[in-house]
């Protein structure tokens, strides 16, 4: 079942005197449990794809759909809104809040969504525990590695109960054996709990484990390549 539906999405910068097209009719669909990079060269549109998808950035034309909701047509509030409620992220530079634990962090998401302190804080710590960080609710950021802090954002981007996941490097500040571990996590909910992934990324270690590799060039789909097993079809 199509997740995300992507109709000659184009998008140009204009803000100078030399505008740039980042996106050029771009059409792509993304079907529910896929665990699908973006990939291409620096420049080639990837992370403009992943933020328009995520509802931070607007398109110049074009449409998406997101579980059958135009957001191209949301307004502003409505956009937020339904971010909140519907997208998880992960970024390259973790954006967790340094005064906040990680229990604190994971909880913030449902704090915007009104869910009751007590509800909040159990599933924090159940989500924590998910990605191996039981023992460390109570830290800060500045106490915890690059790879613990990269789980409580996993942690924190399901708290949300998303439709699906976008990661945006997320294993570019991490060593092999950290991203290796943190890719198993996704893999793993990937397979058991059916969340859906999208990366944005240019690391061999992500491309290896994806299921399908969209390749960018120039803000057009150069490639669409179905991995074995994968239950969707190329391009």
């Amino acid at each position: 079942m199509a997740l995300i539906e992507i109709k000659d999405l184009t998008k140009i910068y204009d803000d100078n005197a030399f505008p740039v097209t980042a996106l050029n009719k771009v059409n792509l669909v993304v079907e529910k449990e896929e665990f699908t990079a973006i990939v291409g060269p620096s420049g080639s549109g990837k992370t403009t794809l992943l933020n328009i998808i995520g509802g931070l950035d607007k398109q110049t034309s074009g449409i998406i759909k997101i579980n059958n909701t135009d957001i191209s047509k949301l307004k502003t509030d409505k956009m937020i809104d339904f971010r909140l409620h519907n997208i998880g992220f992960v970024f390259q530079a973790y954006n967790l809040i340094p005064v906040f634990t990680a229990k604190e962090n994971v909880e913030f998401i449902m704090l915007l969504q009104g869910i009751s302190k007590e509800e909040r804080e159990k599933k924090a710590v159940e989500l924590l525990q998910a990605v191996d960080l039981g023992d460390r609710i109570d830290n800060r950021p500045t106490e915890l590695s690059g790879g613990q802090q990269q789980r409580v954002a996993v942690a924190r981007a399901l708290a949300s109960q998303p439709s699906f996941v976008l990661a945006d490097e997320p294993t570019a500040n991490l060593d092999s054996v950290t991203a290796n571990n943190l890719l198993d996590l996704m893999e793993k909910l990937n397979k058991e709990h059916k969340m859906t992934f999208v990366f944005s990324t240019h690391d061999a270690r992500v491309i290896e484990r994806a299921h399908r590799v969209v390749t960018l060039r120039d803000g057009r789909i150069e490639k669409d390549e179905i991995r074995q097993n994968s239950k969707v079809n190329a391009t």
